[in-house]
């Protein structure tokens, strides 16, 4: 489906990465049988078409909006894979390309169509370049939060929505009988299953989930981090991608990430970044620093 993106006023000149679709065609080989490439035409195939448009899009998100060419930051060639396995109920990203499932007969829909959900995966490419966030607990909590801010935002770059008009929801239409993956804005609310269950995501840090389970809690806990960022762009106000996204993604590239960053770390530089970016008394870094506050991750401060 076509949409109407925001354009922004300047475009970065950067060649466009090359995007290569490939299809598994059911088995777990992985990258598999080449099936579109940069520049071709539409194939017969719509979760091909879906993947490389949605690239498409996020490719031009980050280059328009950050100045970032591809996931490396200097055109590195983008490698997904689709029909992976049959029935698999997941996507992910390898550490050198994305790979999609079909989804199945009971829960999901095939991956390939929602655009926050591709924009989620090649953000985790960009996680591991910049911050090399462990993928367990806490770290990862964080590093899937920071996944799910930008496939958000993205998401409302698309549709030309403002903070207070995005419904907050990645994966939204995803499950078969209702619901959506994730609330940024509700965590524990995106869905209540006959499959799956009920969304088990906390929102602030006194429900906080210690499990052995998803790596340490890395879906489930992401919900902190995530209402975090919901409260501080609803309050800064306007197309999110502008003034708070800007203080995710600059923070993301602070060098004082280490791979065990967790919660508390990274929402000190956050308010630092936003005071860097706007001024020590602006209204972006105490809406920053209140929504952190709010979620339990750090204490009130006087100043």
């Amino acid at each position: 489906m076509i949409v109407t993106r925001v354009r922004p006023k300047q475009r970065s000149e950067l060649r466009r990465p090359q995007r290569s679709i490939y299809s598994a065609q059911h088995s777990l080989k992985l990258p598999g049988v080449l099936i579109r490439t940069e520049g071709s035409p539409p194939v017969a195939d719509t979760d091909v078409n879906d993947v490389y448009d949605h690239l498409g899009t996020v490719i031009e998100f980050y280059r328009a909006i950050f100045a970032r060419n591809s996931i490396d930051g200097n055109g590195q060639p983008i490698v997904a894979t689709v029909h992976y396995g049959t029935q698999y109920q997941s996507v992910f990203w390898t550490g050198t390309q994305l790979v999609f499932g079909d989804g199945d007969t009971e829960a999901f829909a095939p991956f390939t169509g929602f655009i926050d959900v591709v924009a989620y995966e090649f953000t985790r490419g960009i996680i591991d370049v910049e911050a090399h966030l462990a993928w367990f607990s806490q770290s990862g909590a964080l590093s899937s939060s920071i996944a799910d801010v930008f496939g958000s935002l993205i998401k409302q770059y698309v549709f030309g929505q403002t903070a207070d008009q995005s419904d907050w929801l990645i994966g939204a239409g995803l499950l078969k009988k209702g619901g959506a993956l994730r609330s940024m804005k509700s965590p524990g609310t995106a869905y209540d299953d006959p499959v799956l269950g009920k969304d088990p995501q906390p929102a602030h840090m006194k429900d906080y989930i210690k499990t052995d389970r998803d790596s340490g809690g890395v879906h489930i806990n992401s919900g902190i981090p995530n209402r975090a960022f919901y409260l501080s762009a609803t309050e800064i106000g306007g197309y999110a991608w502008e003034k708070a996204g800007k203080i995710w993604y600059e923070t993301l590239r602070d060098s004082r990430l280490r791979p065990n960053t967790g919660f508390r770390r990274f929402a000190t530089l956050t308010v630092e970044q936003a005071g860097k970016l706007f001024g020590p008394y602006s209204n972006e870094r105490r809406a920053v620093q209140k929504a952190w506050i709010e979620v339990g991750v750090i204490v009130p401060s006087t100043d």
